[in-house]
């Protein structure tokens, strides 16, 4: 893959509209801002439409919920899609709880979005095919999941991210696969919400097109990865802030060398 995407993030600067998680939000803004975007964190129902219409993408993201939040994701993502700017959905435990599941589908049926980003489990049940979490976490196996996330990238028009060990980017025609990344990233709270704003920098600079996702998983695992060899990195803490490093230091021939992409067959 050599399109400069990452280029072309560092050049545009684009804004990066959150309502997002307020666990994370910190971490989603400083991934946004080391990757080259400009984060912005709009939640009122009163300015989130015209803060998403000034935004390069929108992330969405149902952590912590309430259904005013919702009615203001829903009012921004209708925006966005009026100006056809990308909108990245991160439906969090989705499952978990009547709220939650409820929301994302909600948000699904007046929203047209870009990206579906989520782990096994998440994308699992937002198909109908089952799954189970356990508060925000996947458990279980999940042995159909590429069939899965195709047939949910058809239903809703949309690219679908699973992440993973190997993450699988699919817009249930074309599907890549992106396999960078290290254990460690498992370890710090936020990197699921942090890889939802990668991918709206991405998709500001590169469109909504599954090798501009793909690009984003492996910018974000390549960092990781980077962020692993440091020599100040003893333990979560100090891999937390060696990620943001990485991520700030992270060059377009860094990624055109290290990601790990492939097509699927």
């Amino acid at each position: 893959m050599s399109q400069q995407y990452l280029t072309d993030i560092r050049r545009q600067k684009p804004l990066i509209h959150h309502i997002t998680n307020n666990v994370t939000v910190n971490e989603c803004a400083n991934i946004t801002l080391c990757m080259g975007g400009l984060p912005v964190m709009a939640y009122a129902a009163e300015e989130a439409g015209q803060m998403a219409g000034a935004a390069g993408a929108l992330v969405l993201n149902i952590g912590t919920l309430s259904w005013e939040q919702v009615e203001a994701m829903i009012i921004a993502g209708k925006k966005a899609n009026e100006l056809c700017i990308p909108v990245v959905l991160d439906p969090v435990g989705v499952g978990a709880t009547d709220l939650r599941t409820e929301s994302a589908k909600k948000i699904l049926r007046e929203v047209k979005v870009t990206v579906i980003k989520g782990n096994r489990a998440e994308i699992s049940i937002l198909a109908g095919s089952g799954g189970q979490i356990k508060g925000v976490e996947s458990v279980g196996e999940y042995v159909d999941i590429l069939q899965t996330a195709r047939s949910l990238a058809c239903r809703e028009d949309c690219i679908v991210v699973v992440t993973g060990r190997e993450d699988i980017i699919t817009d249930g025609q074309k599907t890549l696969l992106a396999s960078n990344g290290h254990p460690l990233m498992g370890s710090v709270v936020g990197t699921g919400c942090m890889t939802a704003s990668v991918i709206g920098c991405f998709l500001a600079a590169g469109g909504g097109c599954p090798e501009a996702a793909a690009a984003a998983m492996a910018a974000f695992g390549l960092a990781g990865e980077l962020a692993a060899r440091s020599p100040v990195v003893r333990g979560p803490g100090t891999y937390k802030m060696a990620l943001f490093d990485a991520a700030y230091a992270l060059t377009q021939e860094q990624l055109d060398s290290g990601q790990k992409i492939r097509i699927s067959e």
